[in-house]
């Protein structure tokens, strides 16, 4: 067995390459590995006189068959190690692999050849570096190819190589592509719901607000509340973000000393981006309250947010708790709720599917959510 470098030239031009041209040109219109496979294995044994060719794709750390045009079975659908093959040794020197008379060889398995008609063979890597392909060409003879076939099987190899690219980049556009009109659809889904909670904030921030001026501070700090919870979204990716993280960002929007008033306990738990806006929403309408009539609003409030998860149920079971103390002493329920309030003791709960309570205790406000483990949230890893 011997090996040639597979950028090396050989030979002058070959004056009936008919058949080579037809044969690039047919690869030049494929998109699939599949199609590609198809041209190469019939068109290369009719351009080199062989008795058989194989197309054999790099998986992994092994040799896969992928299609075959032979007077006999060959490995079709099978895989093989890449150091137990002489495909796996081609594209792992990325040399082109001569064989005229295998049973002399040593180097070469021949219990995997024993069952077939070979008795010589060339193998060609697709593209010299780092080689994703091979194309196997056998004899039913021993017989040693002169330089001719292999300046045609090194030409085949390279407009293989430029088929599989051109396909790999066709696919690439064509998922770009479909990527974009999905990043639209997604853009116009989270802006029309974007819009949707600021048109809410407006009304029920004016209907609730005794005059411009409180319109204006509590509008302004509900909407920055907003863009909080979509910069964190964003820094995600829209993906999931953990309680305790929207937590910290949402006391981000408030005085400095308030995180240095709260305590968390509780294991990782993650949610979906529209419910994580609602949790970012509610918390932040909670810690307002607290500072304007609760326990942030004295110096020696404090505020304690536990949740846990009861798996033993079917589905598992979300409670969450906000508990103030210290702060002023309440005498009850009060006589109406605002916007705030209703956001707190319905919106997320709804969206969870859950229940929630909001008990004014004279020690402090109590709020409990519970609500059932689903797509919306779940136990982080």
């Amino acid at each position: 067995m011997r090996e040639l470098d597979s950028t090396e030239s050989i030979g002058d031009a070959d004056t009936g390459l008919t058949t080579l041209i037809e044969m690039i040109e047919a690869l030049s219109a494929t998109r699939t590995i599949n199609e590609v496979a198809d041209v190469v294995r019939s068109a290369a044994r009719r351009i080199l006189g062989a008795d058989g060719v194989a197309f054999v794709m790099r998986d992994k750390d092994q040799c896969w068959y992928v299609d075959e045009d032979a007077i006999g079975p060959l490995w079709k659908g099978k895989r093989f190690p890449m150091d137990q093959c002489v495909a796996g040794r081609a594209m792992k020197s990325g040399r082109v692999v001569i064989c005229p008379d295998i049973y002399a060889d040593p180097e070469v398995p021949h219990d995997a050849y024993r069952p077939t008609f070979v008795k010589s063979l060339v193998v060609a890597p697709v593209r010299p570096r780092d080689p994703i392909a091979a194309i196997g060409v056998y004899w039913a003879r021993p017989y040693d190819p002169p330089p001719e076939v292999l300046r045609k099987l090194q030409v085949i190899a390279r407009a293989t190589a430029s088929a599989i690219e051109s396909g790999r980049l066709n696919d690439y556009l064509a998922a770009s592509l479909e990527h974009g009109h999905f990043l639209l659809r997604e853009l116009d889904h989270r802006v029309k719901n974007t819009l949707a909670i600021v048109q809410s904030i407006t009304r029920q921030t004016l209907r609730t607000s005794p005059s411009a001026e409180d319109f204006a501070d509590v509008f302004e700090s509900r909407i920055l509340a907003l863009s909080q919870a979509h910069e964190l979204l964003t820094r995600r990716a829209w993906g999931r973000p953990q309680l305790e993280e929207i937590l910290q960002r949402t006391l981000a929007t408030f005085a400095d000393d308030f995180a240095t008033r709260f305590d968390f306990h509780g294991p990782a738990l993650a949610f979906n981006a529209e419910t994580a806006v609602s949790v970012h929403m509610t918390i932040h309408e909670l810690i307002a309250n607290a500072a304007r009539h609760g326990a942030l609003s004295t110096p020696e409030g404090r505020v304690a947010i536990t949740w846990s998860v009861d798996e033993a149920t079917a589905p598992a079971l979300l409670t969450l708790i906000w508990r103030e103390q210290g702060g002023p002493q309440l005498s009850g329920q009060p006589s109406r709720r605002g916007f705030g309030s209703k956001m707190v003791h319905q919106g997320l709960a709804r969206d969870l599917g859950g229940q929630a309570e909001l008990d004014f205790t004279p020690t402090g406000l109590v709020f409990t959510l519970r609500a059932p483990i689903s797509e919306r949230m779940s136990l982080a890893a």
